[in-house]
């Protein structure tokens, strides 16, 4: 399976062992993250170099959505991180890349840590409706901001992993509602992509998080039609000046 090639890719950040590398078509490889040079070195060498500075690298979720594989991971490297890895596969190997990476923090207020709960997709007939309800969410609450239709689409039980949020539908619509200057604090403004695997879906964002220019990495466990439990990550988005690729974050 491709979210298995990619478990082994990416372990082999840890491992330095080259043969996963091979599931990359480098030659047609396209990167997204705007901090890495695009072509300046082979993954294996790469790979390889950051091997021997001992690094961490744990897959906590890894879930496929045809072309796409989408995965939930933590690294350890000169510092904890927690982020959301995405690749598209082409010709049954990957072509395209895409990531946001943040610091880990918390556990948050309700002992809730950015990784740990449920890891294995279920439902997996259901996946195209779950996919409708976290789009639906994003688009009616989160980026046109009618919070009074937040509870058609949050369990009030909500099980919240963001470490700057606690469990429930009531404290969500507090964070969304806090304003400084009239202006919202979290503030997304578009919706790039949504990838699902049986109950859980990733929605890729853009937006403003205290007037930074932001990505939001969105993921949701759905039931009954319903988020029941979230995990994200928020990172920067550099100036275009300082980006190392001309692809774009997105």
């Amino acid at each position: 399976m491709k979210k298995d090639q990619i478990r082994a890719l990416l372990k082999s950040i840890e491992t330095g062992e080259p043969g996963p590398v091979a599931v990359v078509d480098e030659a047609k490889y396209i990167q997204h993250n705007p901090q890495t040079h695009e072509g300046s070195e082979g993954l294996v060498a790469l790979f390889k170099r950051l091997s021997k500075t001992s690094p961490r690298v744990n897959i906590v979720r890894a879930f496929e959505d045809g072309d796409f594989v989408f995965a939930h991971t933590e690294y350890d490297f000169a510092r904890r991180n927690v982020g959301f890895e995405v690749f598209r596969f082409e010709g049954g190997r990957a072509v395209e890349h895409w990531d946001n990476i943040q610091v880990r923090q918390g556990p948050n207020l309700s002992d809730r840590t950015m990784v740990d709960g449920p890891t294995q997709a279920v439902d997996l007939d259901l996946t195209e409706s779950n996919r409708a309800v976290a789009r639906s969410f994003v688009e009616t609450v989160l980026v046109d901001g009618q919070l009074d239709k937040l509870t058609d689409f949050i369990s009030d039980t909500v099980a919240e992993h963001s470490p700057r949020l606690i469990d429930g539908a009531v404290a969500l619509r507090a964070a969304l509602e806090g304003q400084e200057d009239s202006v919202r604090r979290i503030d997304y403004q578009k919706v790039h992509r949504v990838l699902a695997e049986g109950n859980f879906v990733l929605c890729v964002s853009e937006g403003k998080y205290a007037g930074t220019h932001s990505a939001f990495y969105d993921l949701f466990r759905i039931a009954d039609r319903k988020i029941v439990e979230h995990w994200d990550t928020t990172e920067d988005i550099a100036p275009r000046s300082e980006w190392k690729n001309t692809n774009g974050k997105f």
